[in-house]
């Protein structure tokens, strides 16, 4: 399956009230990559309760993520060596609504993981603006990093269209309410500026399946499980940046790399 996702099974849910019922704030997130053929197996056994987010009579949403690195791409580095103090920095746009926000993710060094955005300009979502800049520095800084955000530069692209997915619970603890997003249509692109030229792929034969449930496993998870599904180490941008440049290294990531996407051109 490389066309798109059928989601005419389930019922629609508003953003107001997946928000209202499945804020997750304390949550567990596990990734899983999933052959696109299974897809329409796992999400039939998901039950007819499960709802999907619908916004204008669109279900699966177009995204666009621009990666931000230094020359020497310390935020790839950190990530691929496992560091415990580490940052990334994007900007996230929801292309359906033209709307667009600038996230930096900080871990420090307790392992804590700090995410924070700021509403940014549609257009202006391939470059740091000057908004951009001054909230990257007060961010990094607050956060304990010493790095100038000048030298950020934009380094890989990433475009899919993602489903979400409310799963609601049966009032137990052994079957919470939970959140499943799953992207599909994957490409990433590598701007020249990190190899001196452009280089891109699309990856149709895999999905990339999240959930997010409070410490015990979703119903999601379970399915996942059954058909033979574990988590995997994956990042968007950890492993697309390794596919199109395989020099760098890449332990974390090595078995994802093998098993699910082939080598950059």
């Amino acid at each position: 399956m490389t066309g798109p996702l059928d989601l005419d099974a389930f019922d629609p849910i508003s953003l107001e009230e997946l928000t209202a019922r499945a804020a997750l704030q304390t949550r567990v997130d596990r990734k899983y990559v999933v052959p696109a053929g299974e897809l329409p197996g796992i999400l039939d056994q998901l039950g007819p309760e499960t709802q999907v987010l619908e916004l204008g009579g669109v279900r699966a949403f177009r995204y666009e993520s621009v990666y931000f690195d230094t020359p020497e791409l310390t935020s790839y580095r950190m990530a691929a060596h496992a560091r415990r103090r580490r940052f990334k920095m994007r900007t996230r746009a929801y292309v359906d609504s033209a709307t667009a926000y600038l996230e930096v993710k900080t871990r420090g060094a307790r392992s804590a993981t700090v995410k924070e955005r700021l509403e940014y300009a549609f257009d202006e979502r391939s470059e740091l603006n000057e908004d951009g800049l001054l909230y990257a520095h007060d961010t990094l800084d607050g956060a304990g990093f010493d790095l100038e955000p000048e030298r950020l530069r934009r380094t890989v692209v990433t475009r899919y269209r993602r489903a979400t997915l409310f799963v609601p619970g049966d009032g137990r603890d052994a079957h919470p309410e939970s959140r499943a997003t799953v992207d599909t249509q994957l490409a990433w692109e590598l701007d020249p500026a990190v190899t001196g030229r452009v280089r891109r792929f699309e990856t149709p034969g895999i999905a990339i399946v999240e959930t997010k449930s409070g410490s015990r496993p979703s119903g999601v998870d379970r399915v996942l499980w059954a058909h033979g599904h574990r988590p995997s180490t994956i990042s968007k941008y950890g492993t697309g940046l390794a596919a199109l440049v395989p020099a760098l290294p890449a332990n974390k990531w090595s078995r994802v790399l093998r098993r699910h996407f082939t080598p950059a051109a």
